[in-house]
């Protein structure tokens, strides 16, 4: 394998199964984030605006309070005008003795303003942060299938829930910091000038000098943050990877490989961490640098107008405490500034997901009552623009009736399965019930009439009671108990001491594989759906539990129409028909004995399974994995 450059971990593919070439169709690619436009002061908070707004009161009450804390720098700089004149030079003993009173009670209001106004933006930031995750998380919901197909886990996770907090937490926070030293500048913005235009004028000129640093600064955020981005994916991915196939690193002793992965991305990581750092934090000594030399031109000024008598001393000394308490911010301002900068790409990263629009989120659309005849009318499809999976699939199911598809792997039939519940739509032809372009159904009103059980079921995190009780909505203890007995689960669950309380770990690990696909079919029973589609449900089960699996199948399949997928044609032979799907057509069509008698690729799958074993009583062929 060739290594990739130094400095640059290796890139993982974009999607498995794709030969090299393949590009995926034009879907949200989350780890693609270099198209995003520069980021804008202007743009970010009225996007923000729309997360702002249910909290504006709160949010315009965080503010005013910051109004007065930062109006009180000036005060306390005010001050020592009075006191240098009054005091130092014409010796007021009264005024002096009152001037500390007034400082701390300045201070403790200031303090109080300042505790309340963190506690209002705290919780507008932490209800901002809740919205915009809830956000995004209904949005992952209404992405369809191919965006799942197109990004690893690890790009999903930290979009979704990385960027909330970043955008949230930053845009608040700096809003704060901005607006108390907006309204404190203002403020000592005021007693400068009252102080002494003249020196004012040279003080606020020097921070003109500020703007290039900082628009040089923003281009290069954006350059390392992308970059960054794409490979805390990839930890993600990782972290998710070592969690999911822990089993599969022991067994095949890869947690070297697994090591120096990980190692691989943190460095890369760690080097475009140090090189923000490098070409950032020059920002802050570049402040320093530009307010020194405000303060020595005023230092130098200021003594000439105070030898001619232009300002006294007091003036004087005012206006540079002022000018010191006004630069002080300025010269953090790099740091606030780089925030602002990662908080405004995160918000862009979040808006470009919110503004894709997946037809998962279209409610609208006929009900379906009922299932009657499916049929396929010349579909096409492909995952990719230079792959075509269906070339032109036609067939019909009739209501009622048993319809297998077999063939080679890779043939479509996984495929043409996927597209009757939308979780893909066809490239071209369309698929109906009962003449209706399934398009034209609301997506849950199509979907609530459709169950299917998966070779590999996902199971949720929790108990069994759970993951019954998901398959629709008011399932009662009867129905339950019913569907258990059916999936002939009930002797398993009896043996349990919490029974159907019992928790099954993360995607039902606690579980045989036996034990999961009966649940799984236990669930698609409690749906009660009028079409049942089984992907390959009883493939990697051993001979034994496909028995049993079989047996809560049939149960399943009584009375409803339905679509098997198998490899195992032993499952297959009573299907009302069976259609061979090879290389995206329909190959072959037929009853399992008009098959057998054509002596075609049905014929030949068929000798092929069953050449070695012969039941000898019942002259019926048994199954071999």
């Amino acid at each position: 394998m060739k290594s990739p450059s130094k400095g640059q971990p290796r890139q993982e593919p974009a999607a498995q199964g794709l030969s090299a070439g393949s590009q995926r169709k034009a879907h949200l690619i989350l780890s693609k984030v270099d198209e995003n436009p520069s980021t804008s002061f202007l743009r970010g908070y009225r996007q923000f605006w729309r997360f702002l707004r249910p909290y504006a009161l709160l949010a315009l009450l965080g503010l005013l309070l910051t109004i007065p804390v930062g109006a009180l720098d000036a005060v306390m700089t005010g001050f020592l005008k009075p006191f240098m004149d009054k005091v130092m030079v014409g010796q007021d003993r009264e005024f002096a003795s009152m001037v500390p009173i007034y400082i701390i009670a300045f201070t403790v209001v200031q303090g109080l303003l300042l505790y309340f106004s963190a506690l209002v933006n705290g919780y507008v930031g932490g209800k901002i942060a809740l919205d915009i995750k809830a956000a995004l998380y209904k949005k992952l919901l209404g992405m369809d299938t191919a965006f799942y197909d197109s990004n690893s886990s690890g790009s999903v996770i930290y979009r979704f829930s990385s960027d909330a907090d970043a955008a949230s937490s930053g845009l608040i926070t700096n809003i704060r910091l901005f607006l108390t030293k907006f309204f404190s500048s203002l403020s000592l913005v005021c007693v400068l000038l009252y102080n002494s235009w003249q020196l004012s004028v040279l003080a606020i000129g020097v921070l003109v000098c500020l703007v290039l640093p900082m628009s040089v600064v923003r281009k290069r955020i954006k350059k390392i943050i992308s970059k960054s981005m794409k490979q805390n994916t990839r930890v993600m991915t990782i972290y998710n990877e070592t969690t999911e196939g822990n089993r599969v690193i022991k067994s095949f002793c890869l947690k070297d490989l697994m090591y120096s992965r990980f190692m691989e991305v943190m460095g890369y990581l760690f080097s475009m961490n140090i090189k923000l750092v490098r070409d950032t934090n020059w920002l802050a000594p570049a402040m320093h640098l530009i307010t020194a030399a405000g303060v020595a031109g005023v230092l130098y000024f200021g003594m000439h107008l105070i030898l001619t008598g232009v300002i006294t001393s007091g003036a004087f000394v005012a206006f540079l405490a002022a000018l010191i308490m006004l630069y002080t911010p300025i010269k953090s301002i790099g740091n606030n500034f780089i925030n602002v900068q990662q908080a405004l790409l995160a918000l862009d990263r979040i808006y470009q997901i919110l503004d894709v629009h997946s037809y998962e989120e279209d409610k609208e659309g006929k009900a379906l009552s009922g299932i009657g005849e499916v049929k396929f009318e010349d579909v096409r499809f492909g995952y990719t623009d230079d792959r075509e999976i269906l070339k032109g699939v036609s067939f019909n199911v009739r209501r009622g009736t048993k319809v297998a598809l077999v063939g080679n792997s890779g043939g479509g039939k996984t495929t043409a399965c996927a597209l009757i519940p939308r979780l893909y739509d066809p490239d071209s032809g369309r698929i109906t019930i009962d003449g209706t372009d399934i398009r034209d159904f609301a997506l849950d009103s199509l979907r609530s009439k459709i169950a299917v059980v998966f070779q590999d079921n996902f199971l949720f995190e929790g108990s069994i009671r759970e993951n019954l009780m998901c398959a629709r909505e008011g399932v009662t203890e009867d129905e339950m108990r019913k569907a258990v007995s059916e999936a002939c689960l009930d002797e398993f669950i009896a043996s349990l001491p919490e029974g159907l309380d019992t928790q099954i770990g993360e995607r039902g690990l606690r579980l045989s594989g036996g034990q999961k696909q009966r649940l799984a079919i236990a669930r698609a029973i409690l749906k009660d759906a009028p079409l049942v589609i089984l992907d390959e449900a009883t493939s990697a089960l051993d001979n034994k539990s496909e028995k049993v699996v079989q047996k809560a199948l049939d149960t399943l399949m009584r009375g409803r129409t339905t679509i098997v997928i198998a490899h195992r044609l032993s499952t297959i032979m009573d299907s009302d028909e069976i259609l061979v799907l090879n290389d995206g057509v329909v190959a072959e069509r037929g009853t399992h004995a008009q098959l057998l008698a054509k002596g075609g690729i049905y014929s030949g799958l068929y000798r092929s399974q069953f050449q070695n074993t012969r039941a000898s009583a019942t002259g019926e062929p048994e199954a071999q994995g």
